[in-house]
């Protein structure tokens, strides 16, 4: 595929938006194959976790393709629509866990597809928001939906009516991202540039950006890990469970809830897990 890297690492799959030229936007094609790299995923029993990133370290995915949709007309931008709503459905219906590892812009497109993902670790550079009413429309891919079921509706009106981006920090206090990566006293940043020298400046920039973006992925990696050592059905489970409960009156969540854990003792993980939690307390 051209614009989506498959990246796999044993039980763990890294998928990356690698069209950096136009920060990771996503147009026809990259939407057509991250389809498929979903569909691949979901059919692929080995892979327990799938983390999402984009390429480089400016830009997450800046979202929708602008110069595609400037031209087009009502049907085909409904088209367009639909087809990246189907994707990013596919993704958060997707029975294993999926982590964004927003490095950063997240806008537009880019912060519906993070959305979409279960947890979101964000680099501290990362810049997020829903700006499409500064370019004439409202958010379309999900945006006006999904924003206000995580932070509820009043910032989620704010964000997009505004169309201003935020950080990664106010992302956090709001309950967008899970967590912030930042640099620390450990990290060997490079030297500071010369003042007014625009050319040094730059390239250390880029450089503090290479080691921000590893330290984001490590920890996405990390997190990955720890799910995955867990059951794979029980995590699958609770994924459902979730996802189908949070637009569901309580009694209903909690009848699902209980038909769901009922399912899981029909799985030989369940007891094995359990025996050797036993035979390990007994030692």
């Amino acid at each position: 595929m051209k614009y989506i890297q498959l990246e796999p690492h044993g039980d763990i799959a890294v998928v990356k938006i690698n069209r950096p030229e136009a920060l990771n936007a996503m147009n026809v094609d990259v939407i057509s194959e991250l389809s498929r790299t979903m569909d691949i995923l979901a059919a692929d029993e080995s892979i327990r976790v799938v983390i999402i990133t984009g390429a480089g370290e400016r830009s997450f995915c800046a979202g929708a393709d602008i110069s595609f949709m400037v031209n087009i007309e009502p049907m085909q931008a409904e088209k367009y629509a639909s087809s990246a709503q189907a994707v990013l459905n596919k993704i958060e219906n997707l029975e294993k866990p999926v982590i964004a590892a927003v490095n950063g812009f997240a806008l537009g497109g880019g912060c519906e597809l993070s959305m979409v993902c279960d947890i979101r670790i964000a680099s501290e550079n990362a810049k997020i928001g829903q700006p499409e009413v500064t370019i004439g429309i409202p958010p379309g891919w999900g945006g006006t939906q999904r924003l206000l079921r995580i932070v509820g509706p009043a910032k989620a009106k704010e964000m997009i009516y505004t169309g201003k981006m935020i950080s990664a920090e106010e992302a956090e206090k709001i309950g967008l991202v899970n967590k912030v990566v930042r640099l620390g006293p450990e990290d060997q940043l490079p030297p500071e540039a010369p003042e007014g020298d625009k050319a040094a400046e730059k390239a250390r920039a880029a450089e503090v950006g290479k080691i921000l973006n590893k330290k984001l992925m490590s920890e996405c990696m990390a997190l990955a890990k720890e799910i995955a050592k867990n059951s794979f059905t029980a995590v699958k489970m609770s994924k459902h469970l979730i996802n189908r409960g949070m637009d569901a009156d309580i009694e209903t969540g909690l009848r699902l809830e209980i038909y769901g854990w009922a399912l899981c003792f029909s799985h030989e993980d369940r007891k094995n897990m359990m025996s050797a939690f036993l035979n390990k307390g007994k030692k």
